[in-house]
């Protein structure tokens, strides 16, 4: 048998909750695998956790302390699937993003496709279209020019979103958790780089297998609509740019440019007209 431990972490979000896991448990199960849901319930006071145990009761729960967030959250999570069996793969998935019937069986074509091309271990990330009725991009892979949209082929990118990711145990034995440098964001895009710094390949499936609508609100520490005290407090804040978690990303990845990345950011939060003009 080989095992797959599901990984989700969640605050305050019941309904959206209950939907990703019932999508999850409504795809179409490959023989020989079997998967195990670990969930985080990052101190919610919505319900989330009796409404799981009552619909979902072998879904593993974790109490988080509310203050952990997607990445702290995450490998909450992570730390818990480990300590319990040794899976042969730790699926990421957000609780909003709600899996294809056929997703559990795309990504494992997807990843022993992969495989054999790079006689290698691999990451595969999910592309996510942004609405039920369309295949438009929300989140999956993407390289320096920008999303990686599917086309039916096997496709590598160089940044991964966590939505949905399938990861290896061979992978997770050389890099690990996910970063604790990280409150919320930054977290998954890291893993794929210091994959890749590792000789690791990503790769995105060859067709959209997932739905998640994009957080447009996480660009509000440069919306010119808001007030500056507004974009500053976002600026600062988990769920906005985290400048003092930027910096340690950009510093980690781009240790020639940071300094001037992050001199950009500023610019960007204070006068972001002047700044897309510029650009």
């Amino acid at each position: 048998m080989t095992y797959i431990a599901v990984l989700l972490t969640s605050h305050n979000r019941k309904h959206l909750t209950c939907l990703g896991i019932d999508a999850l448990y409504k795809t179409k199960q490959i023989q020989g695998y079997s998967i195990e849901v670990f969930l985080v319930d990052d101190g919610s006071t919505d319900g989330t956790s009796e409404s799981i145990k009552d619909q979902f009761p072998e879904v593993n729960i974790i109490q988080g302390n509310g203050n952990l967030f997607w990445n702290q959250g995450m490998r909450l999570s992570w730390n818990t699937a480990v300590q319990k069996r040794e899976f042969d793969f730790f699926l990421w998935l957000n609780d909003d993003t709600i899996l294809d019937p056929s997703a559990l069986l795309q990504f494992i074509k997807t990843y022993t496709e992969a495989v054999l091309l790079e006689k290698r271990e691999v990451i595969i990330t999910a592309a996510c279209r942004s609405d039920f009725n369309n295949d438009v991009f929300s989140y999956g892979g993407r390289n320096d020019e920008g999303p990686i949209i599917p086309n039916g082929t096997l496709q590598e990118c160089k940044y991964i979103n966590g939505n949905a990711v399938l990861v290896p145990k061979a992978v997770y034995k050389i890099v690990g958790n996910l970063s604790e440098d990280y409150t919320h964001g930054f977290g998954d895009v890291d893993y794929g780089l210091t994959a890749l710094r590792n000789g690791f390949k990503c790769f995105t499936t060859r067709d959209y297998i997932a739905t998640c609508k994009p957080h447009t609100e996480i660009q509000g520490w440069c919306n010119p609509s808001l007030p500056l005290f507004k974009r500053w407090s976002l600026f600062h804040s988990p769920k906005g740019l985290n400048i003092s978690e930027y910096k340690l990303f950009r510093k980690k990845f781009w240790p020639n440019q940071w300094i001037l990345d992050v001199i950009k950011a500023y610019i960007k939060m204070i006068l972001p007209l002047l700044y897309r003009k510029l650009l």
